[in-house]
């Protein structure tokens, strides 16, 4: 059931995402959006979704949404801790993980991420954090989905620096370099959701949330957006969806505060 209540450009986008995440799934989550949209995942249609965080927490049942990887939160409520190294050779390059879920600064048409560099590598305009874990989860994982705000500087024609191969250079690349899984198969913008085309693996418009239009989305994109034929408009939040997602940042904020 849709829900009539307003909502932010953001929380459609966390909705939106969590929805892609079927109940029982084995998710590696990032900090930020792509964690917000498991952790709604988790308490609305997905109880069962095991989240797995970088720092080694297996089936983390945060309360609040966790501040870092490091969050003691995640140690808390998890299932186990193991160390960093079995996360990533026993459980994601093993196959054990169903989806990724990814941020970045960049993508292109092809899916793939940047996190490293705006501008040349060796002088660039901003140094961000750089990919962490975020090659080997695209990679390894079963699919990777991407959370990203819809932008001509984030969506751009040609990466500043490639960290993370998505779609690679489109059918074919990621055979060729041996990496498992589907690699990027949803993109979840604040303005709808892009999905590789079948043939050609290139982001294409499928879907629109409520009020925006596809003009919106190809002015927030810096390469020549595909649109599907049978563009969709997503469902608004559900109210159930809203009032989970907003005890989530209610309870984060309580935690910033210090209140029990």
């Amino acid at each position: 059931m849709s829900s009539t209540a307003t909502y932010t450009a953001d929380e459609m986008m966390a909705v939106a995402a969590a929805r892609r995440l079927r109940d029982g799934a084995v998710c590696f989550v990032g900090i930020g959006l792509p964690s917000r949209a498991a952790n709604l995942a988790r308490a609305t249609h997905a109880p069962g979704c095991v989240l797995v965080y970088e720092s080694g927490t297996i089936g983390a049942k945060p309360r609040h949404l966790p501040l870092s990887i490091g969050d003691g939160e995640l140690a808390e409520t998890a299932d186990a801790v193991v160390s960093v190294p079995e996360i990533f050779s026993y459980w994601l390059q093993a196959g054990r993980i169903d989806v990724g879920f990814l941020g970045a600064a960049q993508i292109d048409r092809h899916g793939n991420l940047n996190s490293t560099v705006i501008g040349p590598y060796d002088h660039p305009r901003v140094r961000l954090p750089g990919a962490g874990g975020a090659p080997e989860i695209a990679a390894a994982c079963g699919e990777t989905i991407v959370m990203l705000r819809q932008t001509a500087r984030a969506f751009v024609e040609r990466l500043d620096f490639r960290s993370t191969i998505g779609q690679g250079d489109g059918p074919g690349s990621r055979e060729r370099l041996g990496l498992r899984g589907k690699g990027v198969t949803v993109v979840v913008t604040d303005l709808g959701v892009l999905e590789p085309d079948p043939a050609t693996l290139e982001l294409t418009l499928t879907a629109v949330h409520p009020g925006v239009t596809a003009e919106q989305a190809r002015e927030a994109t810096g390469w020549p957006l595909a649109v599907a034929g049978d563009l969709a408009v997503g469902e608004p939040p559900s109210a159930a969806e809203l009032t989970a997602l907003r005890g989530l940042k209610l309870a984060t904020e309580a935690q910033a505060e210090g209140a029990p």
